[in-house]
């Protein structure tokens, strides 16, 4: 018999058996063709494989991410993924639809349709993620049906405004989803519902949303596979009580790991998926319901039947293992043909630009200057209470802390208040909306940070603690056409420039990975505390996040839903 491919004596991944079984395998035209114990005496192959007695496995699928968090495009993103073993994603483009609308859905679209690895799309359902915020476009009923009528659309992007959801019968998230159950029945719906249980938890999945991604609890956990919801973990969900949890429990038929966010030099450095499936067995889980989480259920959750397995008439994507306790990734290959090779990486090949020109003059705002980081204030000279954005190092949740701050010449006196700053100026020249708070916990002790990629609707952000510091900041990533900048004693430490739609960059992989370090390591020199600090400082604007965010509409009761004032009477809150 005629094949295109032969794999012979591999440790092939068994799925449905969640095991791994000697064999050889036979691929045809993209497709895996046989998996048994016949060889080459039965099969002719134009290209065989001596495996040595190798670990395979599916390529892995990864469907709950954003690309923009990355901040690179499809195609770079691809190249870097496919060498992490990562051959299938569901990207959920609402940055840019933030930015965009639904044209920058369909751009990002035309930007994935000549990479690598696969990508099937999910429909951003939240943009913007509140009415408390302003957006450069938005997704509306209308734009779903088109998206439905013109792409090939896999699911409807995580319902972000959980609060709304269920509170408000006729919110736009509930129209969307009444919408979507009633002409497109099928179609999967994926939620955002952190710290929701009991019947808060119970009216979200009764409204037809069966899944999320956010950190969990064991209380949580427990309560949403109790409920039904498929559980997409995240790295930050990898605590050693969950990950106990999964381990012990026979719940692999629910849940699955996602990345949601990475960042470029974490890209690069440490992985993607395949990073987490090498914490999980480092963590104690067995590497078959490691590689299971990371390929079978995903699958299953996005209702792709012809993928994520090693089987007859599936997509022949698999990767090569030397060492499955360390998930060391030799060979890549996509439906059958080599993608990678660890021994001989290919460079990522030069591409103009991808995106339209309007794409690179999306921040319609002027240069800001000292007055604009002057607090004005109706109030009379006093001492009042004030609410503070608390940073928390392990969390992009933030607390809300009461404090006292001066009010003197009708101005808030900011900076005697032993907290720094935080801004948000709106950037599409809509309305001129901007909005301050106070800042601190585990953030910068000094300087300044600016940036526009600020989740998830990518004003202009800028925390510091003195104004000269906030307005160079400010000012470069403006000059830039977005960006993030971090300024200290009036020296620019670290600049990343991201002029696609003030949220991306056409650099490459490499390069973009080393200026991301660069940033990150500048930030950690203010004194920003985190484990990830670009993810945490670009979702302090983000009104779905617990628990105290800005936007441009003001200060954020997230679970209330509502703006909130800075300033209040002493004693009265």
């Amino acid at each position: 018999m005629i094949t295109d491919q032969l794999i012979l004596n591999a440790k092939v991944y068994n799925s449905y058996y969640k095991r791994f079984e000697t064999a050889n395998v036979a691929v045809k035209e993209g497709r895996f063709l046989y998996v048994g114990a016949l060889g080459a005496e039965t099969f002719t192959a134009g290209e065989v494989i001596q495996a040595e007695g190798r670990y395979m496995v599916p390529g892995l699928i990864d469907i709950h991410l954003h690309i923009e968090s990355t901040m690179i495009t499809p195609e770079t993103f691809s190249y870097g993924i496919l060498q992490h073993g990562v051959t299938t994603i569901v990207p959920e483009p609402h940055e840019m639809a933030n930015v965009f609308g639904v044209e920058g859905v369909h751009e990002m679209i035309r930007a994935s349709r000549d990479c690598q690895v696969d990508m099937f799309y999910a429909i951003p359902s939240s943009v913007p993620a509140t009415p408390l915020e302003t957006t450069g476009g938005s997704i509306e009923i209308a734009d779903i049906d088109e998206l439905m009528e013109t792409e090939q659309m896999i699911c409807l992007g995580e319902v972000m405004n959980y609060v709304d959801v269920i509170r408000d019968p006729d919110c736009k998230s509930n129209r969307i989803i009444q919408h979507v159950r009633s002409r497109y029945p099928g179609l999967v719906i994926e939620g955002h519902t952190p710290k929701l249980l009991d019947l808060d938890l119970h009216r979200l999945i009764y409204a037809g949303i069966d899944s999320d991604h956010t950190h969990q609890s064991i209380e949580g956990l427990t309560a949403r596979i109790a409920a039904g919801m498929f559980i997409e973990i995240q790295e930050k969900s990898m605590t050693p009580d969950v990950m106990e949890y999964l381990i012990s429990h026979a719940v692999s038929e629910h849940f699955c790991f996602v990345t949601d966010d990475v960042m470029t030099d974490s890209l690069v450095q440490t992985g993607h998926l395949d990073h987490l499936v090498r914490k999980a067995i480092a963590m104690g889980m067995a590497p078959e319901d490691a590689v299971y989480a990371a390929t079978f259920t995903p699958a299953r959750r996005m209702k792709m039947a012809d993928r994520g397995v090693i089987a007859p008439n599936k997509a022949a994507d698999y990767v090569l293992l030397s060492d499955l306790a360390s998930f060391a990734i030799e060979k890549v290959y996509k439906r059958g043909t080599q993608v990678y090779d660890r021994m001989q990486p290919l460079p990522q090949a030069e591409r103009g630009p991808r995106f339209p020109a309007h794409f690179y003059r999306s921040v319609q705002l002027a240069p800001l200057a000292a007055s604009d980081f002057a607090v004005s204030s109706e109030l009379a000279d006093g001492r009042y209470g004030c609410r503070v954005m608390m940073v928390n190092n392990v969390s992009t949740f933030t607390e809300e802390k009461h404090s006292a701050a001066e009010v003197k010449g009708g101005q808030l006196q900011w900076q005697e208040s032993g907290y720094g700053l935080i801004a948000t100026f709106e950037r599409y020249g809509k309305n001129g909306n901007r909005a301050y708070g106070l800042i601190g916990g585990d953030t910068i002790k000094r300087g300044a940070i600016a940036t526009t990629y600020s989740h998830d609707n990518h004003n202009l952000l800028v925390v510091g603690h003195n104004p000269e510091d906030m307005i160079l900041a400010a000012n470069r990533v403006i000059a830039a056409q977005g960006g993030f900048c971090v300024v200290c004693d009036g020296e620019v430490l670290a600049l990343l420039e991201l002029p696609v739609g003030g949220i991306l960059t056409e650099a490459p992989l490499a390069e973009t990975a080393e200026r991301v370090l660069a940033l990150r390591t500048a930030m950690e020199s203010l004194g920003y505390n985190h484990y990830n600090p670009i993810m945490s400082i670009s979702t302090h604007s983000l009104p779905v996040s617990p628990a105290l965010k800005i936007t441009d509409h003001g200060l954020i009761d997230v679970g209330a839903g509502r703006v909130v004032p800075l300033l209040f009477p002493l004693g009265e809150e």
